[in-house]
């Protein structure tokens, strides 16, 4: 795929939304929440945007601008820079090709659950044992998963353009409204204040270094950092956009996301169960659907989220899919056609391992790990950190600062070059290493976060 005939989002909203569109998912909705409950709330949301605004600013806009300077994808875009940092291209590439497949799959799952809801199988789905039994079959799960992807995989092929940026913008107006509709709904419970409070005032006293690492971990995972999605996006927008102001608007469309996600979620959790949020997957699939029964009018409210929820996860598993598919057009010179059909069959190949991981395969492990728990792990804990890293030496010390800047500048005054500078030369490398050593340290029970 040459730069002469690359795809590009027709402007500034196209790109904002698709790019927000990518960083919204999953991770804003069930893991933002629960981290923020275990994490001492007010506080870490505190962290987290404090960070989102200087860490996750310098890093998004870096990648963002690589892209764009360069016109390609992650590999072609570190070589085209400098050919010995084309293996940092190489890494970034492979946490997409790791993360669709059990993402889609976990996607699968909240159609299934949206499914039940509009079924009239609410009930059940609160029920002890639902869940587990559900991933635990075979062909259910199988069948949600191929669904889920089928559709990520119709819209990647439809482009850029008529693909990816229209449905973008059909999908997160709504995905706001919904939000903000059933935070509402959930703060307005009755008991839901005391988990407003503890949500949005900050009590210094539970802060700690886990506070802070736990905040910049959900970093990585929310605003698709260190993947080469926005490397991507950032190859198809043109240079007339404004760069500065566009990553500002995606962090606060994330971060505002993430902000209701937990008003939705943490008050109804105090008004119905005590405060006890859950964890992972839980929280989701097992908690709420308790919380959806106890609630006036709650398979409609239930229907409301599982619909947000789809719709977050679809909108991350597109820009996943679109970031392979472009890698695979710009390396293999194929036609994006072709290209989709290849992402489709391997992601199905390999995120059946993770949907038959909880069932027929529930006995085979990875360093002692469900097949989906370690494609997690190795991608978010382990490769995503490095690629970071690497990504900040290779700005910081390699090809310098000034050509981000300059390519920021094009669209005028960078207001926040020497914010920018600071954290990419020498903040956010030791951050990283932290959240490297501290990950790592923490899969292999050698510590406790």
């Amino acid at each position: 795929m040459s730069n002469e005939n690359r795809s590009s989002f027709t402007g500034k909203l196209g790109f904002v939304l698709a790019a927000a569109g990518s960083a919204v998912g999953l991770g804003n909705i069930w893991r933002f929440p629960y981290l923020a409950a275990e994490y001492g709330g007010g506080i870490f949301l505190l962290v987290y945007i404090i960070l989102a605004l200087t860490f996750g600013f310098a890093l998004m806009t870096a990648e963002i601008a690589i892209g764009r300077k360069t016109g390609l994808s992650a590999i072609g875009a570190f070589n085209s820079l400098n050919k010995k940092f084309t293996f940092v291209g190489w890494l970034a590439a492979i946490v997409p090709v790791i993360i669709l497949p059990y993402y889609s799959v976990i996607g699968g799952w909240v159609m299934k659950y949206l499914w039940a809801f509009m079924s009239g199988d609410a009930v059940a789905t609160a029920g002890d044992g639902y869940f587990g039994g559900f991933i635990g079959a075979t062909g259910e799960p199988l069948f949600w998963f191929f669904i889920f992807i089928a559709i990520t995989a119709l819209v990647v092929l439809f482009g850029v353009e008529k693909g990816i940026e229209k449905v973008s913008k059909i999908m997160m107006p709504i995905l706001v409204v919904l939000t903000i509709i059933i935070a509402i709904y959930s703060i307005c419970l009755p008991g839901a204040l005391e988990g407003v409070k503890y949500y949005l005032l900050p009590d210094f006293s539970k802060f700690s270094v886990k506070t802070v690492l736990a905040a910049m971990g959900q970093l990585f995972y929310s605003m698709s950092l260190a993947m080469g999605i926005m490397i991507t996006y950032g190859s198809y927008m043109k240079k007339d956009t404004n760069l500065e102001s566009s990553v500002s608007q995606i962090e606060i469309f994330d971060t505002a996301i993430a902000f209701l996600a937990g008003l939705m979620i943490i008050p109804a959790a105090y008004a119905f169960s005590g405060g006890d949020v859950g964890k992972g997957p839980s929280l989701m699939f097992v908690a709420l659907p308790q919380v959806f029964k106890q609630m006036p009018m709650g398979t409609f409210i239930g229907i409301a989220f599982f619909v947000l929820v789809l719709f977050a996860a679809l909108t991350s598993s597109i820009s996943l899919f679109e970031t392979v598919v472009s890698i695979v057009c710009d390396k293999m010179k194929m036609g994006r056609k072709l290209a989709c059909l290849i992402v489709f069959i391997f992601s199905l190949l390999l995120g059946a391992l993770s949907s038959l991981g909880y069932g027929p395969l529930a006995e085979v492990t990875v360093i002692g790990m469900q097949f989906l728990d370690f494609f997690d792990f190795i991608s978010n804990s382990v490769i995503m950190p490095i690629v970071a890293l690497l990504t900040c030496i290779f700005v910081g010390y390699i090809i310098k600062p000034q050509a981000v800047i300059s390519e920021v500048e094009l669209n005028g005054e960078f207001k926040r070059k020497k914010l920018f500078t600071a954290i990419i030369k020498y903040v956010a490398p030791i951050c990283i290493v932290l959240i490297l050593i501290s990950s790592v340290l923490s899969a292999f029970g050698i510590i406790t976060l």
